[in-house]
């Protein structure tokens, strides 16, 4: 309710309307078995048409304006709930994006996209259902005991035994349907998982034969969420017959205790009419409470599960008074740096080197070195667990991030592209760039040669994730959209892997000459890519084994050597 209320009071104006129209409709509602009681002991008793025609032109008048009513609520509480859910299903799209990669670690993509879709729409669900039958049902069942109580106070003791157990009935309801629903939004969270990771990997699916284990990963995962939604919705198959068995039970009462008072004097038929169709309203609003309480369970489990991400900390943040002014030289400095992720052993230990603006530095290692994790500490998209790193002699977290990392280009071991022109995607690293600026840069990152052989050129349309383009190309164009930023720090990890060796020779070249006053980190895997660096560092297991330029390397660094050895020579010797 607290999430409900945050997001609706900017709305307040239709968040009361609603309520006060749905008042209309409701009261209008509780005239008619009076009126209807009218017609039968007054008119047709008497068999005054005139009465009859009259008070049943009031009924129509009355039902008119009710539906009015309830028309008018549905606008308002549409208009409010629609808002509503735009604006959580936004706020939990920027709180997204303001996460740092350990926060990533902590929630599939899968469990995010469930949360911004399905659980907003739960929310935004209930929202309208609280403007409407929120309102009409306890309205609705409070003026029909009221009533009825008024038109026979004794009859009304049928209403002390039913709706205590309507509100048992209610209670059990509520209890065990909360934690069956979150169930349900896991097992809708397993579903796009598999469902996400298939349209992602179906070329590696199709590749490796999977189809057929594929489909039965998938039928496993929406079998358990058939289940569990069965399981969860028996709940509500089950108060229906138990209602409605209530709803017969006092009408039953009511047709027997109230002929007794008619044979007795001291009730009249079209009291009995009028009492049965107040005790029908009553027990009919407390089916729609019944109906709206287990969607709040439902939706319950949905609003816990975006205020889990609405209160999430986040963990990288500005300091007070963040340096703003941007970075113009590009020296860095590790000082005693350490890094683990959530629960893992260090990743990085005790990294302590410099770089001074203008030079490059090559970083490489085995598999799970650390080299990626050391890149993605600099523009703080991790946060060093020991030690500092320094830009321009200041530490990093004294930088606001948007400076810290409009400075930085980055060009990302995955790489991605989204949908849209080619040119489009470049301009991610400068929207205000001329086209003349686009094509120098593509011709450092040798793109441009490739880009000018498509029909539409810089305008080709990509596909999704740039599904048209070869790795190679996609790379080429990632690089090129990091140089268009003209950062003071370029991070390549391993943007050239797709690349052949004799371009991958090229770009390093042109980087070379085109990057004189940028400081660049290049990780990779080939030596030949890093062997004209000014400083070259070796990881192993997370350490800085040996660091130094080629030549110093090549003969002070054992590790360094049985790299070159098993790249250089062999491949060498592969050739001849």
């Amino acid at each position: 309710m607290k999430l409900i209320y945050t997001y609706l009071k900017k709305y307040w104006g239709y968040s009361i309307l609603a309520p006060l129209l749905m008042l209309i409709e409701v009261v209008c509602d509780l005239l008619q078995p009076n009126l209807l009681a009218k017609i039968v002991d007054q008119g047709i008793a008497s068999g005054d048409i005139t009465l009859i025609v009259q008070t049943g032109l009031t009924m129509i008048g009355v039902a008119f304006i009710g539906m009015i009513g309830g028309f008018g609520c549905t606008i308002a509480a549409s208009i409010a709930s629609q808002n509503a859910g735009t604006d959580i299903r936004y706020e939990l799209f920027t709180k997204v994006q303001s996460f740092s990669f350990s926060t990533f670690d902590r929630f599939s993509s899968s469990s995010l996209l469930t949360r911004l879709t399905n659980d907003v729409v739960q929310v935004q669900n209930l929202i309208m259902m609280l403007l409407r039958i929120f309102v009409r049902a306890p309205l609705l069942c409070l003026g029909g005991i009221v009533m009825a109580v008024s038109l026979n106070a004794r009859l009304s003791l049928i209403l002390v035994v039913i709706i205590p157990v309507v509100g048992i009935t209610l209670f059990i309801i509520m209890k065990k349907g909360l934690p069956l629903f979150a169930k349900v939004q896991v097992k809708l969270d397993r579903v796009n998982q598999v469902v996400q990771e298939n349209l992602s990997a179906i070329r590696v699916v199709k590749a490796f034969v999977r189809e057929r284990k594929e489909k039965k990963r998938f039928h496993t995962a929406n079998k358990d969420l058939r289940d569990m939604n069965v399981k969860a919705f028996k709940l509500m198959v089950l108060t229906m017959p138990i209602m409605m068995l209530c709803v017969n039970l006092s009408v039953v009462a009511i047709l027997w205790f109230g002929g007794i008072q008619v044979n007795a004097g001291s009730m009249q038929v079209g009291q009995i009419m009028a009492y049965i169709n107040y005790m029908t309203q009553i027990l009919i609003a407390l089916m729609m409470i019944t109906f709206l309480l287990l969607y709040y369970s439902r939706a319950q489990a949905s609003a816990n599960r975006i205020n889990e991400v609405l209160e999430t900390k986040i963990d990288i943040v500005n300091i007070n008074n963040p340096i703003v002014a941007p970075i113009t030289k590009g020296s860095v400095r590790f000082d005693s740096v350490s890094f683990h992720y959530l629960k893992s052993p260090p990743i990085l230990k005790d990294l302590s080197f410099s770089v001074q603006e203008g030079e490059t530095v090559g970083i490489i290692g085995g598999t799970g070195s650390g080299k990626t994790t050391l890149l993605q500490l600099i523009p703080r998209l991790y946060e060093v667990s020991d030690g500092s790193i320094s830009i321009q002699n200041q530490n990093i977290k004294s930088y606001d991030l948007k400076t810290l990392r409009e400075s930085i280009g980055f060009v990302l071991q995955n790489t991605i592209l989204f949908s849209g022109t080619i040119l489009e995607n470049l301009k991610w690293g400068n929207q205000e760039a001329t086209i003349q600026e686009v094509e120098e840069v593509c011709k450092i990152a040798q793109a441009h040669d490739f880009i000018d052989q498509f029909p539409e050129g810089y305008n080709t349309v990509l596909g999704q994730k740039g599904v048209n383009l070869s790795g190679g190309q996609k790379q080429r164009i990632a690089i090129a959209r990091a140089l268009l930023k003209k950062p003071s720090i370029l991070l390549l990890d391993d943007s050239t892997s797709a690349v052949d060796t004799a371009t991958d020779a090229k770009i390093q070249k042109n980087l070379k000459s085109y990057l004189r006053s940028t400081t660049t980190f290049i990780v990779a895997q080939r030596v030949n890519s890093i062997m004209n660096a000014d400083k070259i560092l070796v990881l192993e297991e997370g350490r800085i084994a040996s660091i130094g330029n080629h030549p110093m390397l090549m003969k002070e660094s054992l590790l360094y050597q049985e790299i070159y050895r098993s790249q250089i020579q062999e491949g060498a010797t592969d050739e001849e």
